[in-house]
């Protein structure tokens, strides 16, 4: 049953649009290539998927080290505020981002002045993905810590070790894997991010315009065939990517 489950809520959909993207062979995708901004589209996805993941993971990596660590006051309202983004809609999302960032805002009129602009503009994509993705980062890598015995953190230090030689030598050997692990499931879901997306960035054309957006505004147009092609192209480079994380997470067993 679980198995058919599975079958019926995963495996059938994604047949489903492979099947009416690639039917007909390349030429759905290819047709979908050609029309304005599809190319911009699909580069600024992926860039901004990939400097997202690389932000999240260091700093993810600082505040799963603090939570673990650390004991103080608020711990557990941080980690609360940390699995915050799982909560929210990404709509509201967007919609929080527009409120802060706007130009009508008092803190998007100040950057305004200095020539920052947030909403519609590359920027705004970049801060509604790091708010989204955050705590995939964060949780991956917390148990990897959890699990660390910390007596050989307390023995570097009683070797001499400063606080970043001993993070450096002992403690980011261990988590290297985890942290890879985050960074690529971040860049997974920030590959398909839209609805806070659709808000931030005002859609435009070969500036701003996302992947995800983009398959949007061919199935409005009726084009499914060219978004499945689209899509499929998404999902197969998210599912190549949760492979490996799923090979660097999965602790190696014998045969």
């Amino acid at each position: 049953m679980a198995l058919l489950y599975l079958g019926g809520m995963i495996a059938l959909p994604l047949v489903a649009v492979v099947s009416k993207g690639f039917g007909g062979g390349l030429g759905a995708l290819q047709e979908a290539l050609r029309q304005p901004g599809a190319g911009e589209a699909i580069g600024l996805t992926l860039f901004t998927a990939a400097v997202t993941a690389v932000v999240n993971a260091v700093f993810g990596t600082l505040l799963a080290y603090i939570l673990v660590r650390w004991r103080f006051p608020g711990r557990g309202a941080l980690a609360a505020l940390v699995d915050l983004p799982f909560a929210v809609p990404t709509l509201v999302t967007g919609v929080m981002l527009v409120a802060l960032y706007g130009p009508n805002s008092p803190v998007g009129a100040f950057l305004g002045r200095l020539g920052i602009h947030v909403i519609f503009a590359q920027l705004g994509i970049l801060l509604a993905l790091l708010f989204v993705t955050l705590p995939l980062s964060v949780r991956t890598v917390e148990p990897v810590l959890l699990e660390m015995d910390p007596a050989e953190e307390e023995a570097a230090h009683v070797l001499g070790a400063g606080v970043w030689t001993t993070f450096r030598r002992i403690v980011l050997p261990a988590i290297r894997p985890a942290i890879l692990a985050g960074a690529m499931l971040t860049f997974a879901r920030a590959v398909g991010e839209f609805g806070a997306i659709v808000i931030v960035s005002g859609n435009i054309t070969g500036r701003t315009l996302t992947a995800p957006v983009f398959i949007f505004q061919l199935t409005s147009q009726f084009r499914t065939e060219e978004a499945a092609a689209v899509s499929a192209v998404l999902f197969a480079i998210s599912f190549v990517l949760v492979l490996i994380t799923e090979r660097l997470i999965t602790p190696r067993r014998p045969r």
